[in-house]
């Protein structure tokens, strides 16, 4: 008892404290945390001004069905951005913070895979052209190391159920999130109680295996239709969403996990735990703000169909110069 109490003293009363107010924040700031914390809020601000701009060039350019899918795949990287500015300035709201950027990220998650059908010609045209085909499904991140499983035949109801595996990641998400709020302000969500009656350590891996879940749709729909959408630079946008998902989701979790365990310290008026939430806020700000900056520029132009079928192109020329050849005749 004396030990504990004598390694007690030697903390200082904030580490021991719930994250500060923002007014703390802001009093503790000296000259550098100054030109920190405005470098990196006026960064959040150029991603979502540039979002902004970006939401008018596609809804003017991009035809409709499509326009809406761009918007919220574009928007990832500057909602992220934001909601870490918010929590970079108020400590106390990273729950909320964290869970409107994760729920938004969900949703993006079955946007990646709509805006592949949609880049293919839509549904139906997905489904005619791949009609004769099978798609692998040994891909990551469920089934990579399963080479055995056999090749799927493309067909309506497995288009439904890529679409499902993706669409309940997005609902249930949002759906647990709301339910983390509403336990946290009662006192009984807490990401460090890592304890089996703790509901942060039922709640969180469930969330894990979704996440898993609705990777994997989108992986088999990316690794079958990646060459023929090259054109549209498919590969690169894929990328990004990859590099979010990364960033956002894994990124956080080590940070987390390392102020947990002691790593990062304490520095007042920040716990431990604060100020890994913290710097991880920090780092989420700066690098949403270069993919900002990328993903405008791999989707500010206007789309233009894939490439008809070549047997379909030389047809539609045989009738054409078939319906002009009356009127050369006439003319002679």
């Amino acid at each position: 008892m004396d030990m504990e109490e004598a390694l007690n003293s030697t903390i200082h009363p904030s580490c021991l404290e719930e994250p500060p107010l923002a007014i703390d924040v802001i009093k503790q700031l000296d000259v550098f945390g100054v030109a920190l914390y405005s470098m990196l809020t006026l960064m959040s601000t150029l991603s979502l001004l540039l979002y902004l701009e970006e939401c008018v060039f596609i809804y003017r350019k991009v035809p409709s069905p499509k326009k809406t899918t761009i918007m919220w795949v574009n928007g990832a990287a500057p909602v992220i951005a934001t909601m870490a500015c918010f929590g970079m300035w108020i400590p106390r709201a990273t729950m909320f913070t964290d869970m409107t950027s994760n729920s938004y990220f969900a949703v993006v998650v079955y946007k990646i895979l709509v805006l592949m059908i949609e880049e293919s010609g839509g549904s139906e045209a997905f489904l005619k052209s791949n009609a004769q085909k099978t798609f692998k499904i040994s891909v990551g991140p469920c089934c990579c190391c399963c080479p055995c499983l056999p090749r799927v035949p493309v067909t309506r109801y497995m288009l439904f159920l890529l679409k499902l595996g993706a669409l309940q990641y997005a609902i249930l998400k949002t759906v647990l999130s709301i339910v983390s709020i509403i336990l946290w302000t009662n006192g009984n969500f807490d990401l460090s109680d890592l304890e089996i009656t703790g509901t942060a350590i039922w709640i969180n891996p469930f969330i894990g295996v979704l996440t898993i879940i609705s990777l994997w749709p989108v992986a088999i729909m990316f690794m079958n239709i990646c060459n023929t959408l090259r054109s549209i630079r498919i590969i690169p946008k894929y990328a990004m969403y990859q590099l979010v998902l990364v960033l956002s989701q894994l990124q956080t979790a080590i940070i987390n996990i390392l102020a947990l365990d002691g790593t990062i310290a304490c520095s007042p008026p920040f716990s431990s735990s604060a100020r890994g939430t913290m710097l991880s806020q920090q780092l989420m700000i700066l690098e949403m703000f270069i993919i900002t900056l990328v993903t405008r520029a791999l989707y500010r132009r206007t789309y233009d169909s894939l490439p008809t079928d070549p047997h379909e192109t030389d047809n539609d020329q045989n009738s054409k110069i078939s319906l002009q050849a009356p009127e050369g005749e006439h003319t002679v």
